[in-house]
């Protein structure tokens, strides 16, 4: 590893059942995002960026293609000698019918022995299902000014949106000293972004005694925290300025491909200075007919057009036939949208069909359509 010491663990088995049919075969860190990604690459990717050379992957529901996808550790640089991504799955338990995580804190408590494989001197705990650029090694560099337990990453949100989050309460040095689970009347606006820095030695302590706790949820937030507070540990907020997104929802989803359309987004895709890497794909370059109208879109390598794209995101291998019209939508890898088609406000799912002459969507929707299966056309 190199010098910060500082081993790296992605918590990827969440269901994502708010995203519907998008989970229901590949777990939400797997779901395709602006054009070419994947959820998962985003935290990959900054692990990476941030020398990191050692990564779990905790992963649980629908895990198959993400297991896959994770384990070509050589898309983030993660493949050298003593590096690498590793899929941790969850382990059998006697009491339990199904191998699952029973909680956060346990996810990690359950890879113990993993991570004293490497010795470190720290660990980074993620979520693997939420799309920002961060530098960790510079969070590591906070935690270790403080003499820190534990740092926990804050995002400043509107105060009438703070009671959806896990609040840190600090006082004027940055100290937490009290964290509310989304309280209905916030003290603060530092939203817990589920971004942890621990120093492994005591966090392994706390997890070895959780695990024996019969009333414990085995959760950071409810359980870890707390207890790190009662005990008088030292507890820092690490603020991060920049985009974050939890793309929780198909809204949400929508939402952060829209915003690849903003020429003032602050998640720049073509930085090379961070780069997001990702699977590269074998495909053809996009092409646009001499026909076609393409306004404010984000076009992906491979995509076809022949009709009118405004205000759209196409994934890789998109088609739109002629006389079609794709207006403020997201169109996911492979989707085909044949001749005259007109889709609006709308999410369509991986490989779906849009039938010839078919009207999926609406301009005057409250909120995002998700076309998750083929749609038949006008005879």
């Amino acid at each position: 590893m190199k010098q910060n010491n500082m081993l790296a663990m992605i918590l990827a088995g969440g269901r994502g059942s708010r995203l519907h049919d998008l989970t229901n075969k590949v777990a939400k860190p797997a779901v395709s995002y602006g054009g070419k990604y994947r959820i998962v690459d985003f935290p990959l990717s900054n692990c990476a960026n941030s020398g990191i050379d050692v990564v779990g992957v905790l992963t649980q529901y629908e895990s198959v293609l993400l297991n896959s996808y994770v384990a070509a550790g050589g898309r983030w640089g993660l493949d050298a000698k003593d590096s690498g991504v590793f899929v941790l799955p969850p382990r059998e338990k006697a009491d339990a019918d199904l191998d699952v995580y029973r909680g956060t804190a346990d996810a990690i408590s359950q890879n113990i022995d993993f991570i004293d494989t490497y010795n470190p001197e720290y660990v980074l705990i993620l979520s693997g299902d939420h799309i920002y650029k961060m530098d960790y090694d510079k969070m590591l560099d906070a935690h270790k000014a403080n003499s820190a337990d534990a740092t926990i990453a804050v995002l400043q949100v509107p105060m009438k949106e703070a009671s959806r989050f896990g609040i840190m309460n600090t006082n004027d040095t940055g100290r937490i000293i009290e964290f509310e689970e989304k309280p209905p009347v916030p003290k603060s606006n530092l939203a817990s972004m589920g971004i942890y820095i621990f120093t492994w030695k005591l966090l392994r302590e706390m997890l070895l005694a959780d695990m024996v706790k019969e009333d414990s949820n085995h959760d950071f937030g409810k359980d870890i925290i707390p207890t790190m507070l009662n005990d008088g540990r030292n507890l820092y907020a690490y603020k991060f300025e920049g985009y974050w997104k939890d793309v929780g929802t198909i809204d949400s989803l929508w939402e952060a491909n829209m915003d690849l359309l903003d020429a003032d987004c602050e998640l720049d895709l073509n930085d090379s200075s961070w780069k997001i890497y990702t699977e590269d794909v074998t495909t053809l370059p996009h092409y646009v007919s001499a026909d076609a109208v393409v306004k404010n879109a984000y076009i992906t390598q491979g995509c076809t057009i022949k009709g009118e794209v405004t205000g759209s995101v196409l994934f890789t291998n998109a088609k739109v036939g002629k006389d079609a019209k794709v207006i403020d939508s997201v169109l996911m890898p492979g989707v085909v949208v044949e001749d005259g088609a007109v889709v609006t406000r709308a999410l369509v799912a991986d490989g779906v069909k849009i039938g010839k002459g078919a009207v999926v969507g609406s301009a005057d929707s409250e909120n995002i359509l998700l076309v998750a299966n083929d749609v038949e056309g006008v005879e």
